[in-house]
């Protein structure tokens, strides 16, 4: 998988649980390519960049 999910925003912790979860409900179609490792990119990965906003800023 050439997505990183550690890096995305979609992928946040759920502290009750003590474990990550991606946000985004996947279809059934969807989560059968991620989990067979056919679909090669995520199509809802954004970057988790903390930094955007202060370089929007400046």
């Amino acid at each position: 998988m050439t997505t990183n999910c550690d890096m995305c925003v979609n992928y946040v912790f759920d502290e009750d649980d003590e474990c990550y979860y991606c946000l985004v409900n996947l279809d059934e179609d969807e989560m059968y390519r991620f989990l067979t490792g056919t679909q090669q990119m995520c199509p809802y990965f954004r970057l988790d960049d903390e930094y955007g906003v202060v370089r929007h800023q400046m």
